[in-house]
């Protein structure tokens, strides 16, 4: 199975190097997916250190298309409204559509991912 891995992880191992051992061992194994918002969210950031090696690396990453079912984000929103969960933003919800489309687990340290992972059904690697 595919693992998406999700921007906090990305943060933490370029700080920090938090988790290195899991994740380098995924990229290894050549589990790990990125998307556009992902990169959206890291590239900018890396950009403004001169971090051209590593913008480099994570555009060699498989990269899963986006197709936003924005039927589906509101179905997504409304389920974690009914659940108490008030604070679950856009971009969440389409990385979780987005994983969900590709049947691919998501690999984060937000903790949204953890309050929405019964409710929407998600694969979740913390």
């Amino acid at each position: 199975m595919s693992i998406l891995v999700d921007t906090s992880i990305w943060i933490d191992y370029f700080r920090s190097g938090r988790n290195s051992a899991k994740l380098d061992l995924m990229i290894d194994e050549n589990r790990i997916v990125i998307n556009d918002l992902i990169l959206a969210e890291l590239v900018p950031f890396l950009k403004i250190r001169n971090q051209q090696k590593i913008i480099g690396l994570l555009y060699q990453i498989t990269k899963l298309d986006i197709f936003i079912d924005w039927n589906q984000i509101i179905a997504f929103q409304l389920k974690c409204l009914k659940n108490g969960l008030n604070g679950i933003g856009i971009p969440d919800l389409i990385i979780a559509q987005n994983a969900k489309q590709n049947r691919c687990a998501i690999y984060s340290r937000d903790s949204h991912f953890r309050l929405m992972e019964e409710i929407l059904e998600l694969d979740l690697i913390f």
